[in-house]
């Protein structure tokens, strides 16, 4: 329940405003001037409705004084100037008496909305920077220190990167830090998967479209290179992308302008490019999949995430933060890995990458019983078992679509797609895309 301190030197008005309130459901508590409002300093209210002409001093002191909470200023003097003043003071909105009881409800509601929203996106954030911290990244091996230093010396510019890396590195944390650390911090950052979205649509959705441009155009729609104006786009798996797409972005890239499909109108937009992939761009450049000129345009600086497995020590920094993490959110304290299961972490070669040492902790975390995680915990032997021959020794024979081929080939026998998918450390739908795209046929 929302409680709302109202500050009114004339009693009928005080009176009416507070009955009219309660019976929204609010709780209201009514002062008559900026002293006595003072006097509830140790009580939080998340909305403050005070006149402009009070005894003493002004309403619009409350302001200052009890911030953060947002303050509605009433006037009886309704002018243009009286309410410039009051928002330039940092009223959150202002309303003129005598006001309808009608406008003064959902002006209450509005303002009590957004403070909520925004009050629960710091809340979020918050939790999004302690469960994945950005300029924190976890990692002092050499690979993450040179990592490290590069973001720091690219984030404040506005140039294009390209960042490489198998899958699950941490690409997209890598984006966020840069975005973080940039002068487009306050603004948005958009994450776009070129792979989640069908290749006949990816140009509509990032560039927009006219009503009727294709079938199925039922309206005009805003692309998400659009919506990112002024911020960040970051574009995961950008090898997915379509060859006339491809060029669209290029246009983007070097003239800073976007024309949606179906029109004729080009649009100027002022958008920061996050580039990310795990593919050999170069291979596809002289495959002919993917246009010379715009990765000769992205490879202009490029960012190298290192595989876990060459982060050495690493490793164990990563488990204990991700084991924390975990026990918190499903509300377990204190727990601990065994000597045994710290070795095995450290040996296993992680081809899911971080991703696959999250999944793996984290299912760990539900099955362990006791405070203390063991080896039977991880499962990682039935994960490297068979054929007698290590996941480093098969990487290094394999390419990593063909490990990923051989892999599930061999173990969709005995697990479930969902199994698989664990093991893999990806989400079920991405082992079903690369199940399509590699035409691996699932087990009868």
């Amino acid at each position: 329940m929302s409680h709302i301190l109202v500050v009114e030197d004339e009693p009928i008005i005080l009176e009416s405003l507070t009955r009219l309130l309660e019976r929204q459901g609010y709780l209201v508590t009514g002062v008559g001037s900026v002293a006595e409002a003072e006097e509830k300093a140790n009580t939080k209210f998340d909305l403050i409705i005070s006149d402009l002409r009070l005894p003493g001093e002004p309403g619009t002191t409350l302001i200052r004084k009890a911030a953060p909470a947002p303050v509605l200023i009433m006037t009886s003097y309704s002018t243009v100037q009286s309410a410039v003043d009051a928002m330039k003071d940092g009223a959150v909105d202002y309303i003129a008496k005598p006001f309808n009881h009608d406008e003064m409800i959902m002006t209450v509601k509005r303002i009590l909305d957004k403070a909520m929203i925004e009050q629960q996106n710091t809340i979020l954030q918050k939790e999004v920077a302690r469960d994945y911290p950005i300029d924190g990244m976890i990692g002092d091996c050499e690979p993450m220190l040179e990592l490290l230093d590069r973001i720091g010396r690219v984030a404040p510019t506005d140039a294009t990167v390209l960042i490489v890396g198998g899958m699950g590195t941490g690409k997209e944390l890598v984006a966020r830090s840069i975005h973080a650390q940039s002068s487009r911090k306050d603004q948005t950052l958009i994450s776009v998967n070129c792979a989640a979205f069908a290749e006949n649509l990816i140009e509509a959705e990032l560039f927009g479209q006219e009503k009727g441009a294709f079938t199925g155009a039922l309206q005009v729609k805003k692309g998400l290179i659009e919506a990112a104006n002024g911020g960040t786009l970051f574009l995961d798996e950008i090898g997915e992308l379509p060859l006339d797409a491809q060029s669209s972005l290029l246009r983007v890239l070097q003239e800073g302008e976007i024309r949606g499909v179906g029109s004729s109108k080009l649009i100027k937009v002022d958008v920061r490019f996050l580039i990310a992939t795990h593919k050999n761009l170069q291979q596809m450049v002289e495959d002919r999949r993917f246009r010379e000129d715009l990765y000769d345009r992205l490879s202009l600086f490029e960012l190298q995430v290192p595989a876990l497995r060459d982060r050495g020590g690493d490793v164990k920094k990563l488990a204990q933060a991700i084991l924390t993490k975990m026990s918190n959110r499903i509300h377990r304290k204190s727990m601990t890995f065994s000597a045994q299961a710290y070795e095995e972490l450290v040996n296993y070669s992680w081809p899911g990458n971080v991703r696959e040492l999250e999944n793996i902790i984290e299912r760990a975390v539900i099955l362990c019983q006791g405070h203390c995680i063991e080896s039977e915990d991880l499962a990682l032997s039935m994960v490297a078992s068979g054929r007698g021959e290590t996941l480093t020794e098969l990487e290094q024979r394999f390419s990593l679509d063909q490990y990923f081929v051989s892999f599930v080939e061999k173990f969709q026998p005995e697990f479930n797609e969902t199994q698989l998918a664990k093991m893999l450390g990806i989400s079920r739908k991405n082992l079903w895309e690369k199940r399509q795209r590699l035409e691996i046929p699932s087990r009868k």
